[in-house]
Formats: C-alpha cells, sequence, structure tokens
C-alpha cells in the first residue's frame, strides 16, 4: 500500500500525476479546523502533507499522529511550528532556491515602477487625463545611478545586487548578519549598520525572513532615518514591517514611496490606507 499524503495546493497536473505514482494523494482546499474536521480519518492516516500558505500548528499536529513529513512549496516557513514538527521529529522540507530570480526580479519592478510611477500614470492615461504635453506633476525619479540599500544579503539580495550594479549603475550599501565578500567584489557593495543605510540610501529593499528578532524590526523610528525622497520596498515579510508606522510615515512625508509585495496581513484589506495613495505600488505576494 502506498503511503498516504495530503496535498492542501494545487498542482500541475503532471507533478500531481508524478506525485500518484508513489502515494495515495488526498487533495483537500486549505487546512482549516472545519477541513481537518471533515476529513479526521484521512488526516489520522496521512504520513505527508505538501502545500503552502497555510498554518502548521501543535493543534493539526495532534490530528497527525502519523505524520513524518510536511513539504512547503515556499523559500519561508515562518508559518511551521519548528518545535512542534522537531518534538515529534516529523521532517520539515521548503524549496530556498526556487524563487530566487524570481523575488529579484519583483523586487527589480517595484524599484522601477515605484520610481518612475509606472502604476499611478498608466490610471492616469486611462482615466483620459493625458490631453496635453505632460509636465512635472506626471515625472517620476531615476533610478540608474541613485544608491540602493538592501537589508538582507542572502541569494535574493545577491540577485537583485546584479541586476542594480550591472543595470543600473547603482551603488550598493548592504546589512546583513556578516560581511558578504561575494557582493562586495563582484558588485562593489559596501557593508554597513543598518542606520547608515537607512540614512544614505535612495532606495532601502527589505529581503528579511520572519522571525522573532525580524518582527516589526521596521517601525517608526527606521523610517524616521530615511531620507524624505527614499523609497521604501519590501518583498521578504510582511510582518517584518510595522504597517501603520509605514502608513503613518508615507502620510506625513518622512519617505517618498512604497513597492509592496507582502504585508502583515493577507490577502490585504480593501480598506487599508495603502490602496489610497497613488505612490504605493501594492501587488499581491507575486514574488512566488
Amino acid at each position: 500500500m502506498k503511503p498516504s499524503v495530503i496535498l492542501y495546493k494545487a498542482l500541475p497536473d503532471d507533478l500531481l500525476q508524478r506525485l500518484q505514482e508513489h502515494f495515495t494523494v488526498h487533495q483537500v482546499a486549505n487546512l482549516s479546523p472545519q477541513t481537518v474536521e471533515q476529513n479526521a480519518a484521512i488526516f489520522a492516516e496521512a504520513e505527508g502533507l505538501l502545500g503552502s500558505n497555510e498554518n502548521v500548528n501543535a493543534a493539526l499536529l495532534e490530528k497527525m499522529p502519523k505524520l513524518r513529513a510536511t513539504s512547503t512549496i515556499s523559500v519561508g516557513y515562518d508559518n511551521f511550528d519548528v518545535d512542534a514538527l522537531t518534538a515529534r521529529k516529523i521532517l520539515l522540507m521548503h524549496t530556498p532556491t526556487v524563487l530566487t530570480e524570481t523575488v529579484a526580479d519583483t523586487l527589480m519592478a517595484l524599484v522601477l515602477s515605484t520610481a518612475r510611477r509606472v502604476v499611478e500614470v498608466a490610471e492616469r492615461v486611462k482615466a483620459g487625463e493625458w490631453t496635453a504635453s505632460i509636465g512635472p506633476d506626471w515625472y517620476g525619479t531615476d533610478v540608474h545611478h541613485k544608491t540602493l540599500g538592501i537589508v538582507g544579503m542572502g541569494r535574493i539580495g545577491m540577485a537583485l545586487a546584479q541586476r542594480a550594479h550591472f543595470g543600473f549603475n547603482m551603488p550598493i550599501l548592504y546589512n546583513a548578519r556578516r560581511h558578504h565578500k561575494e557582493a562586495e567584489e563582484r558588485f562593489n557593495a559596501r557593508y554597513c549598520d543598518l542606520d547608515t543605510l537607512l540614512q544614505e540610501s535612495d532606495f532601502v529593499c527589505l529581503i528579511l525572513p520572519l522571525t522573532d528578532e525580524t518582527h516589526h524590526l521596521f517601525g517608526a523610528e527606521q523610517f524616521a532615518k530615511m531620507k524624505s525622497s527614499a523609497i521604501f520596498i519590501n518583498a521578504g515579510r510582511g510582518p517584518v514591517v510595522d504597517e501603520n508606522a509605514l502608513i503613518a510615515a508615507l502620510q506625513k512625508g518622512e519617505i517618498h514611496a512604497a513597492g509592496l509585495d507582502v504585508f502583515e496581513q493577507e490577502p490585504l484589506s480593501v480598506d487599508s490606507p495603502l490602496l489610497s495613495m497613488a505612490n504605493v505600488v501594492a501587488v499581491p505576494h507575486i514574488g512566488s
């Protein structure tokens, strides 16, 4: 008999077929308590769990006594209770390299679209506002030769630095847990403390995982240290930023604009003040 696996995120047909060659696959919509209760027998027998964007916590694991391994189709795994998994000797797997270039592309797209006001002016054109030669109220700012500050120089940070250095001749500052010799040699990146990075960067790109140490790492104090002309970009994890502090900084003009692919709560509420700001580019976690 094949081992039983629960799949809680749809897969392309070819990948699903490959999975079914080795496992008995049970597909569910999510891991909500209601779903678990309705499929209690399946969860009780499952040895594997595969998906993404759902919380895997101790309460769920109590319902899955035979679980041996779980895998997330993502880089981040902050939605997994690692301590609970470790205590039960359940293997946790993730895909740390699969999205490196995708997220770097998304970050660069946010840099360009916020600086050049692409989304804002495109909507104005669609609204019929382009009735004469454009003036300063349509202009954006240049990206080339501007200083890029990268907070978190891992694989994605390196991929972003490559684009910025070779594509846009951007001087690069970075802050990380340790010096990154390759970044310094290949991209002439300069290591500095976070305060210096905030004060000197024209673009601040946040690429950090969510941990106890990084939760709300960026708040009112950090935004106040940035240039009033600076643009803030986040494609790491939403809760690394105090979203209310970001909103306040934008409203007060402490920073110029923001490009966001992640948020404290996802999906982002339709009532969020971020959605009414012309200087904010908000996209639905497309770096995945």
